[in-house]
């Protein structure tokens, strides 16, 4: 591990400076304070010149799962600021709301350079764990820093250079940081001002990106005060639905306009009584809004929802009138239920077509953050642990760490260091430090348990310690370790059964189900058919290609019993959209053993004597149904923008729209 100063200089001077005898670093508050929790909180060694913890592969793999999204948001703007410092000899880091590294981009032939300071894929760069660095900050300050060389706390990483800025999520809580890093720099912190504000850009690009990508199936207003900007560089996001209730804003947007702080409706924010703001969606045109607040002008653009899914992919209806692809997770309409209208992480499953699911999501809002556990029941790939970062990301922790341990996945013999940390020397092949466990990182946030009918019996008894007594004792230490979380628990195992068997401690059940949400298999919901086109819709937008699903294959799809629940669906979307050669995906994209296992379905029932049915439908109409289902592919990637289709079909606009009316195909803002 290179370091410029030794490691006792570098320590005395930390010392010195955090009790005031000797300057403090660069001159900054923020960096003091740091200075002050790693030393007297954390109680770590400014001389180590050990690296930063590594998660494993199997760890890292979890987490980049549960990411995937935000993964998918950012890729291209790493990409695009790496090359922008490359040059000058830099990686660029991604990590999550911990400070998990889960994406990063550097040169290969310096892949070594940067692994040796620690500067590498699932390093852990917290606070508690690194003391005073660029993500640490970020994460503790939610703000954007540069921290240069011998401004680090640890004698480790004093000559790195790192400028770090906080990626939020559309409802405000931190998703992620953003890190240019340097292994050598000039010793002028000042060299690093051009890289701070191009890591600040970035972080910028990359919320809006993700943005853009959990609210596709809103409407979205882009602003800006120029007009010459509105397309190619707007500043404000204003993602509403269709009643008008603006669902989110982005970082600029609420920053110009503190209304939005609240919940409002898109006609309290501007003056459109000259025109229907939604009607600007419907033509490609910038129109001139006037601002209620203070009777400024925006220019802005209104982008219709794509479909009515998420992003972009349809189910391409045949038949007569059969238009409008089926949606996922419809706003209601009645009037009566406006108030329900959140926007919180909950927001999504109160807005379910299943009424359950949107029950569930009532009591979850109701009791999340009232130090009462919650015990999530469902069957493998319900979606549980989704739903659990859902109540963390709707609670008032949602800044603070979300823990998540699958009892079920760690060796009986690991588990227990894992969850509860070891002093230093406690077991042979332990870290010389010693190391937290996942309890006590999750401290002041969510610790959320999958498989907890997994957990071994004699394990069960610490566990409950710590929700009683609110300590975590490391194995091997004398001294336990206060700890303030909220426990959500997992499990497709019938805990009270167990629990009356003997299976699982009967005290700890009642300690853990202070608030039981049964979640519905996939088979079971009301909205299978809305979540189908969901999950297809995000993985023909990931597939980088205009995809519509085949009706009857959807119809197919939404009658099977997914003993895998959404994991499976989500695998065989992904499948079926790799593999699809045309714009249609079919059954004989999916994969073999799906296709065979799906129902046929039942021919309608009719009247008619067997000499009455109708014969199949000629070629004629069935080139119909396929030149539908092109040109609905064609306006669903060009975001229904007739004059982009039509150049992309290779046909005029007025042929797109004689085609259009010949095949009953209306646009989803006219549904």
């Amino acid at each position: 591990m290179p370091y410029a100063l030794a490691s006792t200089r570098h320590a005395e001077r930390v010392r010195g400076a955090v009790e005031g005898r000797l300057p403090a670093p660069s001159d900054s508050p923020r960096l003091v304070s740091s200075w002050q929790r790693s030393f007297e909180r954390y109680q770590l060694d400014p001389g180590s010149v050990i690296g930063p913890r590594v998660l494993s592969a199997a760890e890292l793999r979890e987490i980049r799962d549960r990411e995937e999204s935000f993964l998918r948001a950012s890729g291209q703007c790493l990409t695009r600021l790496h090359d922008m410092v490359r040059e000058a000899d830099y990686c660029v880091m991604l990590t999550d709301a911990h400070g998990v590294t889960i994406d990063y981009r550097l040169d290969r032939e310096r892949r070594n350079d940067f692994k040796h300071a620690g500067l590498y894929i699932g390093s852990c760069w917290s606070e508690s764990e690194e003391g005073t660095c660029g993500i640490a900050n970020v994460l503790t300050d939610l703000a954007p820093i540069t921290v240069h060389k011998t401004d680090h706390f640890r004698a480790a990483f004093t000559t790195l250079t790192c400028s770090a800025a906080p990626i939020f999520a559309p409802g405000g809580e931190l998703i992620g940081v953003l890190d240019a890093s340097a292994v050598q720099s000039p010793d002028n912190r000042e060299s690093q001002r051009i890289v701070n504000q191009l890591v600040r850009q970035s972080a910028t690009l990359i919320e809006d990106g993700y943005f853009l990508h959990r609210l596709a199936s809103c409407w979205i207003l882009f602003g800006h005060q120029n007009r010459n900007y509105v397309e190619a560089q707007p500043e404000l996001l204003i993602a509403f639905d269709e009643n008008g209730n603006v669902v989110a804003a982005n970082r600029r947007a609420r920053e110009c306009m503190p209304c939005l702080d609240g919940p409002r409706h898109i006609d309290e924010i501007f003056d459109s009584s000259h025109v229907h703001l939604r009607d600007i969606g419907r033509v490609e045109t910038i129109a001139a809004l006037r601002l209620r607040a203070n009777g400024s002008m925006l220019y802005a653009r209104i982008r219709a929802p794509l479909g009515t899914n998420g992003y972009g992919g349809h189910s391409a209806r045949s038949g007569h009138g059969g238009g409008a692809a089926h949606g996922a997770m419809p706003l209601r309409r009645d009037a009566a239920d406006a108030h329900e209208y959140d926007r919180s992480a909950l927001g999504p499953f109160l807005r379910s077509a299943d009424a359950r699911v949107a029950e569930n999501a009532r009591i979850a809002q109701r009791v999340a953050g009232k130090r009462l556990p919650i015990l999530l029941l469902g069957e493998t790939g319900a979606g549980k642990e989704v739903f659990a970062r859902a109540i963390h990301d709707a609670s008032a922790r949602r800044n603070r760490p979300f823990i998540a341990v699958n009892c079920g996945a760690l060796p009986e013999s690991l588990i227990e260091s894992e969850l509860f940390g070891y002093a230093p020397g406690a077991f042979t092949g332990a870290r010389r430090h010693g190391a937290r466990g996942k309890i006590a990182m999750a401290d002041g946030g969510t610790l959320f348990l999958d498989e907890i009918g997994d957990m071994p019996l004699a394990l069960q008894t610490r566990l409950l310690r710590v929700l009683a007594e609110g300590e975590v004792l490391p194995l091997g230490s004398e001294t336990p370790v206060r700890v303030d979380i909220d426990v959500v628990c997992a499990t497709h195992r019938d805990l009270a059964q167990m629990a009356s068997a003997g299976a699982f401690r009967d005290d700890l059940y009642y300690r853990l189900s202070g608030a039981v949400l049964t979640l519905a298999p996939l088979r079971e919901r009301r909205d299978i058919a809305m979540l189908i086109d969901t999950v297809f819709a995000e993985e023909a937008q990931a597939a980088g290609r205009p995809l519509a699903l085949d009706a009857t294959l959807a119809a197919r799809l939404a009658k099977f019993a997914w003993p895998g629940n959404l994991r499976q669906l989500r695998n065989a979307m992904r499948y079926a959209c790799a593999v699809c050669d045309t714009v249609l995906v079919e059954a004989r994209h999916l994969s073999a053993d799906l296709a065979a296992s799906l129902p046929q379905l039942a021919p309608p029932v009719t009247p008619c004597s067997p000499a009455a049915i109708p014969p199949a439908p000629p070629a004629s109409l069935r080139s119909d149904e396929d030149e539908r289902a092109r040109i609905v592919a064609a306006l669903t990637a060009h975001r229904w923008r007739p004059n982009a289709a039509a150049q992309a079909l290779g046909i005029s606009r007025a042929t797109l729209y004689r085609r259009m009316a010949k095949l009953a195909i209306v646009g989803p803002h006219r549904i």
